[in-house]
């Protein structure tokens, strides 16, 4: 006889697994522990083969017997419902949180450790919570949408339209795996409020780069944060660039520091020349940090880097409003005054690394700019010299 939801209800456990049965293979066990599982008995190329349906009360009757009804579907058209169930769980385990990760490990490679870190730190706080446990393929545009709504509210238009562009391109992946079948992110252009990018606050007045050394002199604060401060407005590096750095990478005798491609923005090799200033300050730094790894040691440990937040906090205790000057903006305020100075802007883009979009005129100047870059970095250092000594001067 068919079974019937009063009669399931009823079903007791016995000491034994029982079978109850409702018609073409479909029963219902049920086990000594008390649990009601749904089976389908069937077979395939001459093989007795058992399908899994689902537990009750979670699968009802009436699904349990559609659930049947497909797989014998199935059956006559020659498919084994067993493997196609696999297939379908398997997807359904593709959630956006597992292909995204999946996505963030095959970033390694071109990423710097930093970027890398703070787009999935991002991922995790914002929008895993949100979406990362739903199927990718079930993703819509208007999930996206409420999360990104969610975070612009908070006033953060940048970290909107960042977190949007980072679900788009973990999207792209999927869409190239075939886990989804579309990037629903490709759907909410100029859905979001437009972000306005500020440009970072620097000194470019030689007046209050003056101010800004002199205070960077009096600073009394850690010895690392110390020479950080010092070191920043000669090379201009990215704070991330200085703060890794390692002794190894320092050749003091022939004054060149070679960044690594792993933590380099654009992924190559960058060299530093370093001017006699520089090289002052670095021989002063090897006594104190030389026996070990790092150039700047975190005060807490000096198996760790100094924090990415020491710079502008330091800038801040000094009197420098974030308004006036970040970390950030000794790249900025090199540029300016280097550029007015009548340096090749060529010179200064590659000192910067900057990315050069042609690729055979980047190889070119490779080869062609450091002997320029090496005097440059010199009158640069000799120029900030001149702004602490001076009285009065015409500053550039």
């Amino acid at each position: 006889m068919p079974l019937t939801d009063k009669a399931i209800k009823g079903f007791k456990p016995l000491e034994k697994k029982k079978r109850y049965f409702d018609g073409g293979g479909l029963y219902l066990e049920v086990t000594p522990a008390g649990g009601k599982l749904w089976r389908l008995k069937f077979r395939f190329q001459g093989k007795e083969k058992l399908l899994a349906l689902g537990v009750y009360p979670d699968v009802s009757l009436k699904e349990a017997r559609l659930k049947a009804q497909d797989a014998r579907k199935m059956l006559s058209e020659g498919i084994d419902p067993s493997k196609y169930k696999n297939i379908r769980r398997t997807e359904n385990e593709r959630t956006f949180e597992a292909v995204a990760r999946e996505w963030y490990e095959q970033q390694k490679v071109v990423l710097t450790e930093g970027t890398w870190q703070n787009n999935l730190s991002r991922m995790q706080r914002l929008v895993f919570p949100e979406i990362g446990n739903m199927p990718i393929k079930e993703v819509m545009p208007p999930d996206i949408l409420r999360l990104c709504r969610r975070i612009e509210s908070s006033g953060i238009t940048y970290t909107a339209h960042a977190v949007l562009g980072l679900c788009s391109r973990a999207f792209q992946y999927a869409v190239a795996c075939g886990y989804a079948d579309s990037d629903p992110c490709r759907d909410l252009r100029g859905a979001l409020r437009p972000h306005r990018t500020r440009k970072t606050p620097a000194f470019t007045n030689p007046a209050d780069v003056r101010r800004l050394l002199l205070a960077i002199d009096s600073y009394t604060g850690h010895f690392s944060t110390c020479y950080a401060l010092r070191l920043l407005p000669l090379l201009f590096v990215r704070q991330g660039e200085l703060r890794n750095a390692e002794w190894q990478e320092f050749d003091l005798v022939n004054a060149i520091w070679r960044i690594p491609a792993g933590r380099m923005k654009m992924r190559e090799e960058h060299l530093v020349p370093l001017s006699q200033q520089s090289l002052q300050i670095l021989h002063e730094l090897y006594a104190l940090t030389g026996s070990g790894r790092l150039l700047l040691p975190s005060p807490r440990s000096r198996q760790r880097p100094l924090s990415e937040n020491t710079i502008n906090a330091a800038l801040t205790y000094m009197g420098i409003g974030k308004e006036e000057m970040l970390g950030h903006g000794f790249r900025a305020m090199a540029s300016t005054l280097l550029n007015e100075m009548g340096w090749s802007p060529d010179v200064i883009e590659k000192q910067l690394a900057h990315a050069e979009r042609n690729t055979v005129r980047a190889a070119y100047n490779r080869a062609m700019y450091l002997d320029e870059r090496r005097k440059m970095m010199q009158a640069w250092g000799d120029y900030l010299d001149s702004l602490r000594v001076a009285a009065t001067m015409p500053l550039i």
